[in-house]
């Protein structure tokens, strides 16, 4: 009998035990430098989340947009048709280049997200219509639309899912919230079927910030000071990210999912984004090597993909059953006067609010370009 030979390498160990790995990040300078195809193929990275921030970023550091904007700015684009046009096109190029990772996983993986206006995060109807020409525009089937798990983006998340659309629900961080958007993706998927799609082709993501809860909460832990407080420090996102593991094992077992599963539905993943350590923290890796479990993805900055491979500790699945500590520490947190709702409340309206920020800066971006290259030509 041929021995399976274990391996050492981290970012195999990760994806032997059941993680995928994506990148949070991408801009035409990747895309056209190589960079994006070679992290695909020497660092396993089987995905790409994007949002408004991510192009912010690329906007201000890229010259390869510059002569898009000055072409399109001289046919009589508007701002937001140009920055629609980047986007989509950057989208569109790296879902093709996750092409071959997308047939090969069955549609699982190769996936790229794009992200709807983040000004429509509290509007139903046009987060839905904004997703269906999303969709429409960039016709990739690898794509996921990334709608804000608001309380009205909720609806949006059904209704995306309910005409066929893939969607990363984003922006969750309550066990309460992922609740009612796991309640969302399986009312979109049952709409399906009654519309003749094929549940199949329709995919979903959960996006949590595990690092971002942990700021929240080390911010009002160090506010108290007590030795008791000093004790839960970095403790709450981990602790956040297994319970919302063990909901996700518990509805997909349910008997509402197995009516689902039986007309060909795939399991809406649970994605840990925001993976890089924000605070004090040393451990560049814990975000990822601690929220190990089949079935999920992790989105990872370049530099914390590379921390990984170099000295990650990956001891497998360390997800499955260890729940009651998790749960002790949220009990603990209650204890010490550590309000988690508002916490989970403070941290989704500054993430739109943020989101909002930079989308507002990147129209601002373009329409600078368009009135330089205006006044170069005069």
């Amino acid at each position: 009998m041929q021995m399976l030979r274990r391996t050492t390498d981290p970012l195999s160990q990760l994806s032997d035990s059941g993680v995928s790995l994506w990148l949070d990040d991408l801009s035409r300078h990747r895309l056209r430098s190589g960079s994006l195809k070679e992290l695909i193929a020497t660092k396993r990275v089987v995905g790409v989340t994007t949002d408004p921030t991510t192009f912010q970023t690329a906007l201000q550091d890229d010259a390869g947009y510059r002569q898009q904007i000055s072409e399109l700015a001289a046919r009589g684009a508007t701002v937001d048709d140009i920055l629609w046009a980047l986007m989509t096109d950057d989208v569109r190029d790296a879902s093709d280049l996750f092409s071959a990772v997308y047939s090969r996983t069955h549609g699982v993986d190769g996936r790229v997200c794009i992200c709807v206006d983040p000004r429509l995060a509290y509007e139903i109807d046009a987060t839905i219509e904004q997703a269906q020409e999303l969709f429409k525009v960039i016709e990739r089937n690898n794509i996921l639309i990334t709608i804000p798990a608001t309380l009205p983006g909720l609806h949006a998340i059904t209704a995306a899912v309910a005409t066929g659309i893939s969607v990363n629900a984003s922006l969750i961080f309550s066990l309460e919230r992922y609740s009612a958007v796991m309640d969302a993706y399986q009312a979109g998927l049952e709409q399906a079927i009654s519309s003749g799609h094929d549940l199949s082709q329709i995919h979903s993501v959960a996006t949590f910030f595990p690092s971002q809860v942990d700021n929240e909460v080390d911010h009002r832990l160090q506010s108290i000071g007590s030795s008791a407080a000093e004790g839960l420090l970095s403790r709450a996102g981990i602790a956040s990210a297994r319970l919302a593991y063990q909901a996700y094992e518990q509805t997909f077992a349910g008997r509402r999912w197995e009516a689902l599963a039986k007309a060909g539905a795939r399991k809406q993943r649970p994605l840990w984004a925001s993976t890089g350590v924000q605070g004090s923290y040393q451990d560049e890796t814990r975000y990822v090597a601690e929220l190990v479990a089949p079935g999920t993805a992790t989105a990872a900055a370049e530099c914390t993909i590379n921390s990984v491979a170099k000295y990650g500790a990956i001891r497998g699945d360390i997800m499955i059953g260890d729940y009651t500590d998790a749960a002790e520490v949220f009990g603990d947190l209650h204890a010490i006067g550590i309000d988690l709702g508002d916490v989970f409340a403070v941290l989704e309206t500054e993430s739109v609010k943020r989101f909002e920020r930079a989308w507002i800066e990147l129209r601002d971006a373009v329409g600078k370009h368009m009135v330089r290259q205006h006044a170069a030509y005069r």
